[in-house]
């Protein structure tokens, strides 16, 4: 976050420090393991650690890893090289798990105080218990039971006695309570499955509304910075801290969270389209992780501009997927090198320029960008260009090649369709022309105008290269509810993946993974580092050259 950047949030850590509460700003990021980071934990990122920064606080990156069912070690490593690559350092890395025995300790506490017990409802009859938003729930039967008790079933349970679903630990609050949050919540469920971090030493794990006000307790963090889903359980998060007499006394802050067109941030959903193949796993250059954002070629600091731009707030509206595009245009702009791809090609032959020669040219590396310098590429009698920059018989105001019409190559010379060669079925698959050698780029000549400018890549010496073509992998503007029998899913994108055959510059043989560049009339592109080969390097297209969006 900016300095002059204000919000609520802003607000309230300034007048926190002004008034003595707190000498030192700690906040958090706290990702459950179980799944990758998308680009709505982006902005919970940007704001945990860009606001500690700004402050000169510390923000640890903690893993509230509760629930080793559903948590695994890629998912950790993943999340930490996320953080990293969108600039972020944190001061301590945590794991829930490293609080496990005092978590335990806290729960024995509530017990003696008469504020929580063992419960043997199964987690259906919880539910029909707890009541509804107009009814309030009822008491258990076992609500009841005797500290002594509690205390005896609570060991026995650590002690592994009973299996999965056979009883649980609840807080003791108000089943008639209006936010149905406070209705006893369950806060230690039985669970015999080896944990990523502490194997097997335990068999029953925290709720995470319970872990959750406890581990920020336990690391003194000061402002607990969340999105506005859990607004409804800030009321048990405070009823945690105070019970359980922590010494710290963090408070809980909601704000809006991010949520883009054509996409979905359901970590449930995501996990459903990596596990039914509609995507290539996690880092697919159409998912919103942030793993895909770095295959497909947006940059760190795009991102965070993004995130900065949506502001921070309560509310959560849907922020237009082409509002991040922009960002990823303007940093990019002058950073990427210029360059020329053919992705649908078609074979011109130069009849009047001779068969052997072979000369360079110079071109711009970044027009936008003078310091970059300069490149040659190669031009000889046979080119390559794109399919769409032909027509046998154009529409009026189309400026680019055909019969008799003259254009110029970008970087070269006019030429002029002198005829055409189809193949048996009639398909055009040669065009000759002629060119003007007089006409070259960059020697001055002004004896006529052309309305069009082509590109083009030079047969004898073009690199075949893969392109892949993206659009929107949702066809819906929002993530709404489903229609009534439809899911997610049939509003995936089937052309939402367009891969094709081109070739492109022979300065790009050597180009490295997650080199990005910008494709004449196409777009920015990157160097796809899963599928690359020193052979074929393979183009993921980032974005468009052009969009109607405006700040």
């Amino acid at each position: 976050m900016e300095q002059n950047s204000s919000n609520f949030i802003r607000t309230i850590i300034t007048e926190d420090l002004e008034s003595g509460k707190h000498d030192k700003i700690i906040t958090r990021f706290p990702p459950e393991p179980n799944g990758y980071l998308h680009i709505g934990h982006a902005k919970s990122i940007v704001i945990n650690f860009g606001l500690a920064d700004d402050f000169n606080g510390k923000t640890n990156l903690r893993f509230d890893d509760t629930n080793p069912l559903k948590e695994d070690q890629e998912f950790v490593d993943s999340i930490q090289e996320d953080v990293k690559w969108l600039g972020y350092e944190w001061d301590d890395l945590r794991f829930a798990s490293d609080y496990f025995e005092e978590m335990y300790n806290r729960a024995v506490l509530l017990i003696k105080k008469g504020l929580a017990y063992v419960d043997d409802l199964s987690a259906d009859e919880i539910r029909e218990y707890r009541g509804t938003l107009t009814e309030p729930g009822k008491e258990s039967p076992y609500r009841d039971r005797s500290i002594e008790e509690n205390l005896d079933l609570f060991e026995r349970m650590r002690a592994g006695e009973f299996g999965n679903g056979e009883k649980v630990l609840r807080a003791k609050i108000d089943m008639s309570s209006p936010n149905i949050n406070m209705r006893d919540p369950v806060i230690y469920r039985i669970a015999h499955a080896t944990h990523h971090n502490t194997g097997d030493k335990w068999c029953i794990y925290p709720m995470y509304a319970f872990a959750h006000p406890l581990e920020d307790a336990i690391e003194g963090v000061t402002h607990s910075l969340c999105t506005t889903e859990f607004e409804d359980q800030r009321p048990f998060y405070n009823w945690v801290i105070e019970h359980c007499e922590t010494e710290s006394k963090p408070r809980q802050i909601e704000f809006g969270r991010l949520n883009i067109t054509n996409t979905v941030m359901s970590k449930r959903k995501l996990k459903q389209l990596v596990e039914e193949n509609y995507v290539d796993g996690w880092d697919d250059p159409r998912m919103p992780t942030i793993s895909g954002l770095r295959r497909r070629g947006f940059t760190p600091e795009a991102i965070r501009e993004f995130v900065k731009a949506t502001g921070v707030s309560k509310g959560s509206g849907f922020v237009d997927s082409a509002m991040l595009e922009h960002f990823v245009r303007e940093d990019l702009k002058l950073k990427a090198p210029r360059t020329m791809g053919i992705l649908r090609p078609l074979k011109v032959v130069i009849t009047n320029y001779p068969e052997d020669q072979v000369e360079m040219l110079d071109a711009e590396i970044n027009p936008e960008n003078e310091e970059m310098g300069m490149r040659q590429i190669p031009f000889s009698r046979e080119i390559y260009i794109e399919q769409e920059d032909f027509m046998e018989n154009p529409p009026k105001k189309y400026f680019r090649l055909f019969p008799g019409n003259e254009v110029r190559l970008k970087h070269a010379y006019f030429i002029k369709c002198e005829d055409v060669i189809k193949d048996e079925d009639g398909n055009v698959v040669e065009v000759h022309c002629t060119y003007d050698p007089e006409t070259k780029s960059g020697t001055g000549f002004t004896g006529r105008k052309v309305k069009g400018t082509i590109h083009w890549v030079d047969a004898k010496h073009a690199v075949p290269a893969e392109f892949r073509l993206y659009e929107p992998l949702i066809l819906d503007e929002t993530e709404d509810e489903e229609d009534e029998g439809k899911t997610f899913l049939d509003k995936v994108n089937p052309r939402s993946l367009e891969i094709i055959q081109g070739f492109v510059e022979p300065n790009m043989k050597d180009v490295k993974p997650q080199e990005k560049f910008q494709f004449f009339r196409h777009g920015y592109f990157n160097v796809d580092p899963k599928y690359s080969t020193p052979e074929k390097p393979v183009f993921n297209l980032i974005v468009s050259l052009k969009s109607s969006f405006k700040l």
